[in-house]
């Protein structure tokens, strides 16, 4: 992205490099990643279900203004 500013050229940041997790921060990090809690499809289907109604509910109070 470039933009220009009373002649000069302002170039956008470098995107900085991923870290690298190593050591007891990668030992974490895997851990926590493996504790998700599991659903039973009921659990499941009432969180989309209540999903779908607070969905349909906001369609209520949006404007769009064209």
């Amino acid at each position: 992205m470039q933009t220009e500013k009373k002649g000069e050229t302002i170039m956008a940041r470098a995107i900085k490099e991923t870290p690298i997790l190593t050591g007891n921060d990668a030992f974490r990090f895997e851990m926590r990643r493996l504790e998700v809690e599991n659903m039973s499809k009921e659990q499941r289907a009432e969180n989309i279900r209540q999903l779908e109604e607070r969905i349909a509910n906001a369609k209520n109070h949006i404007v769009f203004h064209w």
